[in-house]
């Protein structure tokens, strides 16, 4: 039996009855919902959980290139839409330009009325009027649609950055136009950059100059409050600037990436001996819906397990009290202690010019972080064997011609980086750890 085959038999029965349906041999329908929350600018019942298309699942095409598994795509937005998630978000740039085609093909199945569609003005590379406007109407064609539900001009860090990249070719007038003939339901941004930059975009919307409908935010209990990068900012704050103006907030890197479902063991034991039955990510993802001013927390599920379980977290969905707040606050300070790297596998960076898989070098070395895999010190119980595992995960992990020190650190990546890293630094940090354990100088 295949695996999909067997997930609709046996897994997913669980999660037909935590969202409204029948269960075979029984004659109760069971009252757990998906939770819907309603956009006060326009009236949308939105599921709490949304479906980020980032993450889609990947093949191996015909030529030997990852191309997106389209049946396990359909199969998953099926599934998604029967059990109540009801809001895509993609992006012209995401999985290297195949996101839109993709969620296009599967969600056009479907009665465009049963579902919410948010893609993004992501015009990084080239900003001018031409190139801008072929991005949004290729959008259209790629999603097969008339109008876009939620559309984002995409990543933004301040009020330079939207001038150059909006205003000064007159986008933002365009965009204006399409919305007032109902091709754009609601316009609004992502954001990733420092507070003054925030309070520019704010002031924007204060003074009447351009209305924000929504803002997208990265916000996790982690980054609530203890956003260590300059260049960036506490998601506390960034909330309490929406809440206030009433402007419904989409959150983006509930997981930070996955990071924060599969935390380090120590902090995973400590969330699983106070809910033994259900999953560390379903901690994350209560965080954000706890808070009434989110609209919708995605989620870049890439099959169908996390699929399953954060239908299971959202249809039974139970807010967070202010002393599971303190204890989430509480692993926040011990993850601290280890030596992480911001990286949410997002892929901006890529590709590296020199073919360095930056996202799989530092998910290989986060995860033997998180995991207890992570040699320190030849006087380390058990280094010889904690060493070989590293070595030798990784060149599984990543090919050798593609490893971190093949970095010549020309800093292309950078720029491109939402997270902030210095990627070049963390990469050459990274190669000397591997050469010294190869030479056993740690």
């Amino acid at each position: 039996m295949k695996r999909r085959e067997f997930l609709k038999i046996t897994g997913a029965a669980a999660v037909v009855a935590a969202c409204g349906e029948k269960v075979a041999g029984t004659d109760e329908k069971s009252k757990a919902e998906m939770v819907l929350r309603e956009n006060p600018v326009c009236g949308d019942k939105v599921s709490l959980l949304g479906f980020g298309c980032m993450r889609w699942p990947m093949i191996d095409g015909p030529d030997g290139k990852k191309v997106i598994d389209q049946e396990a795509v359909n199969e998953m937005v099926d599934y998604a839409l029967k059990h109540g998630v009801n809001y895509f978000d993609t992006s012209p740039v995401y999985l290297r330009g195949q996101s839109e085609k993709a969620a296009g093909e599967a969600l056009s199945r479907h009665p465009r009325s049963s579902y919410f569609l948010a893609t993004k003005l992501s015009n990084f590379t080239d900003a001018s009027a031409s190139n801008s406007i072929a991005m949004y109407r290729n959008s259209f064609e790629q999603l097969r649609t008339d109008y876009f539900d939620y559309y984002l001009l995409h990543s933004l860090s301040g009020g330079e950055a939207f001038r150059k990249r909006y205003e000064e070719s007159g986008l933002m007038e365009f965009l204006k136009e399409e919305k007032a003939a109902g091709r754009i339901r609601n316009l609004g941004f992502s954001f990733h950059g420092p507070q003054s930059g925030f309070d520019e975009m704010m002031a924007l919307h204060d003074e009447g100059k351009y209305h924000w409908d929504f803002v997208q935010i990265q916000m996790n209990y982690v980054d609530w409050n203890h956003q260590d990068d300059k260049d960036e900012t506490d998601a506390s704050y960034l909330y309490g600037e929406l809440e206030k103006r009433g402007i419904p907030v989409v959150i983006m890197e509930p997981l930070l990436g996955g990071r924060l479902a599969n935390v380090p063991a120590g902090i995973a034991e400590q969330m699983k001996a106070r809910e033994p039955e259900k999953s560390i990510a379903s901690w994350a993802f209560r965080f954000c819906g706890s808070h009434p001013g989110v609209l919708c927390c995605l989620s870049g599920m890439t099959n169908m397990d996390p699929l399953l379980d954060n239908l299971d977290t959202f249809c039974h969905f139970k807010p967070l009290n202010e002393e599971e707040m303190g204890f989430l606050e509480q692993m926040v300070v011990q993850m601290k202690e280890y030596p992480l790297i911001g990286c949410t596998g997002c892929q901006y960076c890529m590709p590296c010019p020199w073919g360095i898989d930056i996202p799989g070098v530092f998910q290989h070395y986060n995860r033997a972080v998180t995991e207890g895999t992570y040699a320190q010190s030849s006087s380390q119980k058990g280094y010889s064997k904690l060493k070989k595992a590293y070595l030798v995960s990784y060149d599984r992990a990543v090919a050798s011609v593609r490893q971190a020190d093949h970095c010549i650190g020309c800093g292309v990546c950078v720029k491109h980086c939402p997270q902030g890293i210095r990627i070049p630094g963390e990469l050459r940090r990274i190669a000397r750890y591997v050469e010294n354990l190869k030479q056993d100088l740690l």
